[in-house]
């Protein structure tokens, strides 16, 4: 008789079976681990339908910023004035000085800006530059204190329903105003939460955008600030008091807040770094979902350093899953690194020196004595070109070489336009010169944002990034003392300026096409094998 001994237990022949399909040492369920951006190139899609309405909602913020940052153009004009019936005064005169109080008056009254108001002409002339410094210098604050609540606590989305709310509540009290003083002090908060709007929309628009498509997203942001520049410049011609201005111009932030932010969701990085694996993954798996796509259940989302380490990795518990420690990173640990203390100082100056030019050249338009409001809005306009330009060559060419080029563009026509007299058929062409001037500053101005946030990992990168912001506020704290040096002076300055910011910029590392690091110790190990390779 045959013996039947080893097929008589049913999990003899299951072992049979299953030994020869299985691999030693291997399990059949082991997660796949990826970071965010392989996660979004594999299978969720770089740039789909999430992305873009994402995108487009919360990149509606910049038109908020554009609205609390440049009404200052239209609340602190100078109206034009008029000698009284009967006084004697001299209607030629350029200026209002040494006439006699009651001998003229300003036309549409004196509640249509700050200066007819508070009397800022003359002696007082100088606090109209006061009002305007100190609202960038709030400005700086606010961008170094909510880059970092973003990357921390807050959130990107936290952080900047916070500056919506406060931007709304300060720029309301700022029409009613009882004096100059107060006026300062409400323009100060004002620029301390809109130092943060830019910054954490951002972030918050680009971080779920795949690596190949951040770019040119990250570069599409400006068209909105540039939109809310020309929509402010309707709006003003509308409204004619400073006042009813300002309230105006905040209406929209609360609409922003009732209408548009219900709809815009965390960023994934943002939770993943803070150890929120469950909602980073429901994210990750609601982006797939409307983009057609099909994410699958054995995908685990892990931080760039976990995913870089070559090790054994075992299938953690559901709740290892779900809680993870968050991780968290200041300027310190930025500073602490030579890769990331380079990249900041580099990006400090580059920021500052851009910033000087940028608002300088445009302080100088005003000066042209034209339709206010149409040359406003022609500003505005004639930026998106530089935008639509530097969007198309971003990916062909590198940020390296074309923060280089655009900005020894801009240095080159300054230092053309300084050469130039105000005489003639010069005086146009001085003006073309600055257009350039501005066009090509434009581009940098836009190229900055995604080439900072691209050079640090997610843990520092609002912090770094409100860093380089502070930098630029201080720029345009600087620019209107060096339109006030006149003639060809300010030309030269803004054509130094562009200058060497391009040769800072060699000194910049490429990021192209490389990964969007998470933390400090990812970023070190990924540029380490980069410059191994």
């Amino acid at each position: 008789m045959a013996d039947t001994t080893a097929s008589s237990d049913p999990r003899d022949v299951n072992s049979e079976l299953r030994s020869p399909l299985l691999e030693p040492g291997k399990k059949s369920s082991e997660p796949e681990k990826l970071c965010i951006d392989e996660m979004l190139r594999m299978y969720c899609g770089e740039f789909g339908w999430w992305q873009l309405k994402h995108f487009v909602l919360t990149s509606l913020a910049w038109a908020l910023e554009a609205f609390h940052t440049m009404v200052m153009i239209f609340a602190d004009r100078e109206p034009g004035w008029s000698c009284v019936s009967g006084s004697g005064c001299d209607a030629t005169a350029k200026t209002v000085c040494g006439f006699e109080p009651g001998s003229w008056e300003w036309t549409g009254g004196s509640s249509s800006s700050t200066i007819s108001e508070w009397g800022l002409v003359c002696g007082y002339k100088y606090r109209v530059g006061l009002a305007q410094a100190f609202f960038f210098g709030g400005c700086m604050i606010g961008a170094g204190i909510f880059g970092h609540l973003s990357d921390s606590k807050l959130g990107r989305k936290g952080s900047l329903t916070v500056v919506c709310i406060l931007n709304a509540l300060f720029g309301c009290l700022t029409a009613f105003s009882p004096d100059y003083w107060t006026y300062v002090l409400l323009r100060v908060l004002t620029g301390f939460s809109t130092g943060g709007v830019g910054l954490c929309a951002f972030v918050l628009a680009t971080e779920p955008v795949g690596p190949t498509k951040r770019g040119v997203a990250g570069m599409s942001t400006f068209y909105f600030f540039s939109t809310g520049i020309a929509l402010l410049s309707g709006i003003a011609y509308i409204f004619r008091s400073w006042r009813t201005l300002y309230i105006a111009s905040s209406i929209p932030s609360l609409l922003f807040l009732v209408i548009v932010l219900p709809f815009i969701s965390e960023s994934p990085r943002w939770y993943l770094v803070r150890g929120k694996v469950k909602e980073a993954m429901t994210l990750m798996h609601n982006i797939a979902k409307t983009n057609g796509k099909h994410l699958p259940d054995g995908v685990v989302l892990a931080l760039d350093e976990e995913t870089n380490k070559d090790s054994n990795y075992e299938q953690p518990c559901k709740e290892q899953l779900e809680i993870k420690e968050a991780i968290s990173g200041s300027l310190i640990d930025v500073v602490r690194s030579p890769i990331t203390r380079t990249r900041l100082v580099l990006a400090v100056a580059i920021n500052f020196l851009c910033s000087v030019v940028y608002y300088g050249l445009s302080l100088n338009v005003v000066n042209l004595k034209t339709n206010l409001y149409l040359n406003v809005l022609l500003n505005a306009v004639a930026e998106m070109p530089a935008f639509t330009i530097t969007a198309v060559l971003l990916d062909k060419f590198g940020r390296k070489p074309l923060a280089i080029g655009t900005l020894w563009f801009s240095g080159f026509f300054c230092f053309l336009g300084s050469l130039m007299t105000s005489v003639g058929i010069w005086k146009i062409v001085r003006m073309a010169c600055g257009i350039l001037g501005i066009f090509g500053m434009a581009g940098t101005y836009n190229l900055l944002f995604i080439y900072t946030a691209e050079l640090f990992p997610t843990v520092v990168r609002n912090a770094a990034l409100g860093c380089a912001t502070q930098a630029a506020q201080m720029g345009a704290i600087l620019a209107p003392f060096v339109v006030v040096l006149g003639g060809g002076l300010p030309f030269v300055v803004f054509g130094v300026c562009g200058t060497l910011g391009g040769i800072l910029a060699f000194y910049l590392p490429e990021t192209l096409h490389k990964p969007l690091y998470d933390t400090m110790g990812g970023m070190e190990d990924g540029e380490s094998a980069c410059r191994v390779v």
